[in-house]
């Protein structure tokens, strides 16, 4: 008998990209009105791993990863995004991001980003947005994939990782 089963709830994250402190705040606590309380805060790390965002965003970037304690359905993403990119827009001077809005998901096995970008290993979810599976997690540590970006490969993002998840686990144990 074919039997459908409802997707466990996982852990919101985003990733945001910017030079202005001041800004990651602002933004910040309009994320905290939408998806509520925060559970897990980076700090603040340098973002020079690539020069794509430097001619719209300036130089000397950073990232922080933030994770939220109100666990969300995967499907939710597409919305989240494309909130994501509503703020992008509505906080950009002359068509330039002050900050960029990475929202994904995490479980036990993986972490999975949101995009509006397609390409040969990302899956269409509806509404112009994509995902990927970004790391997976296995022998107790995130693994790469072919498509993982560099700066996701680093032991600093894979232990900011590790510890969302931990918090996650400690979540769904609690609702069992």
């Amino acid at each position: 008998m074919l039997k459908l089963i409802e997707p466990r709830k996982c852990k919101l994250i985003f990733g945001a990209i910017y030079s202005s402190e001041k800004t990651y705040k602002r933004i910040k606590e309009s994320l905290i009105k939408l998806y509520g309380q925060i559970d897990f805060e980076s700090s603040s790390v340098p973002f020079n791993y690539t020069e794509y965002y430097r001619e719209e965003m300036g130089s000397d970037l950073k990232r922080r990863f933030i994770s939220f304690k109100k666990l969300i359905n995967p499907d939710a993403i597409v919305d989240i995004k494309l909130k994501a990119v509503k703020t992008e827009k509505r906080t950009a001077i002359v068509k330039r991001r002050r900050i960029n809005l990475d929202p994904g998901y995490l479980t036990e096995a993986k972490l999975v980003l949101s995009t509006t970008k397609d390409f040969s290993h990302r899956i269409y979810l509806g509404k112009r947005i994509f995902a990927e599976v970004t790391l997976i997690y296995k022998n107790k540590t995130f693994k790469n994939l072919p498509w993982t970006f560099p700066d996701y490969k680093t032991k600093t993002y894979k232990d900011i990782f590790l510890e969302i998840r931990n918090l996650y686990r400690s979540q769904i144990k609690e609702k069992i």
